[in-house]
């Protein structure tokens, strides 16, 4: 639904007193209050939010922003588990009922399977499958999925002593990977990656576990992803 801007303006009127034109310093956000949205989240550790408070993985704050902008949406169903891989997830989905059609669904997956040392040619249709199951999920709108990219956790201390450039190349590999499939189905898709490497130089954006991306990092997942969620269900 569109979300409906209005400048509420008081004219003056010749009297006794006279009052100048004043305007509403804060325009008041109008939308579909009857429409109350669902989304379904896709993935492993960084989608559940391994090492963070439940309410400060991304699904969760993103849910949260959007509310603050007026949207309604039900807490996001998260199907996902630290250390699955595309195998893992695609099993969970295969052994599970849905309540689709959904709103929104994002999909971020891909980190084990590269983490295992697999061959990014064996993702790929791995990562295909999946897409297609999140457009199914999304009633059969790819407008209404976004893939998010994988982080690079060879910049975290947990990678300490491996080596970095190898891990951060075939992160690119995979992600190259992602992204080209993504294009072919029209879905949406936004890439965190660069973000991640960030902390390569601010811990405050890696979780204790020095490994996985704290509530701070999440938080600018949540932002870009609650903005891209706007455009689409406008």
């Amino acid at each position: 639904m569109i979300a409906k801007s209005f400048i509420i303006t008081f004219c003056s009127f010749p009297a006794i007193l006279i009052f100048s034109c004043v305007q509403d310093k804060y325009p008041l956000q109008m939308t579909d209050q009857t429409k109350i949205y669902s989304y379904l989240a896709l993935g492993d550790s960084y989608t559940i939010g391994e090492s963070v408070l439940s309410a400060e993985n991304f699904p969760n704050q993103t849910v949260q922003l959007l509310k603050h902008r007026g949207y309604d949406f039900t807490s996001p169903e998260i199907v996902g588990r630290t250390g699955w891989t595309t195998d893992e997830l695609q099993n969970n989905i295969n052994n599970r009922t849905f309540s689709q059609p959904y709103d929104i669904v994002t999909l971020l997956i891909g980190v084990n399977n590269q983490y295992r040392g697999r061959w990014v040619d064996t993702y790929k249709p791995a990562f295909e499958n999946l897409l297609r199951h999140a457009i199914q999920f999304a009633g059969g709108n790819a407008e209404h999925v976004i893939v998010l990219s994988i982080p690079d956790w060879g910049i975290t201390p947990f990678a300490a002593g491996r080596d970095r450039d190898q891990i951060a190349r075939e992160i690119d590999e995979y992600n190259t990977a992602n992204k080209t499939i993504s294009e072919k189905y029209n879905v949406n898709y936004i890439d965190i990656t660069p973000w991640t490497r960030e902390a390569a130089n601010d811990p405050s954006l890696v979780a204790a576990d020095g490994l996985h991306p704290s509530a701070k990092e999440y938080k600018r997942w949540s932002e870009k992803l609650a903005d891209k969620i706007i455009t689409i269900i406008q």
